[in-house]
């Protein structure tokens, strides 16, 4: 039985101070943080290097595309590192909780 308020274990990994950054990363910034700086680690999606950037990821999580149910709870997971290490509040307790409800039909 899955116990849908755990995922897989994150493989989130705070940034170097120096690598912080609560503006937006250009090209490059973005090529130089590891794959552990990311949401999506294996797409390199929605960086999660300051609080902005955790606000940010959680507003957008039902946008991005291309990625499995497994991808999405893994970053759900890494989600939920960052904003404890970054003090950002979140109330959902699972990557369900960020998508929309199904459309009736």
């Amino acid at each position: 039985m899955s116990d849908e308020t755990r995922g897989p274990a994150p493989t989130w990994q705070p940034p170097p101070d120096s690598e912080q950054s609560g503006g937006d990363l250009d090209a490059a910034e973005r090529d130089d943080l590891p794959a552990s700086a990311y949401a999506f680690p294996r797409q390199r999606k929605e960086p999660l290097t300051s609080a902005t950037h955790v606000r940010t990821a959680l507003g957008r999580f039902d946008q991005v595309s291309d990625v499995s149910d497994a991808d999405r709870a893994l970053a759900f997971e890494n989600i939920r590192r960052a904003a404890s290490y970054f003090d950002v509040g979140m109330t959902e307790k699972s990557w369900h909780d960020l998508m929309p409800p199904p459309s009736g039909g």
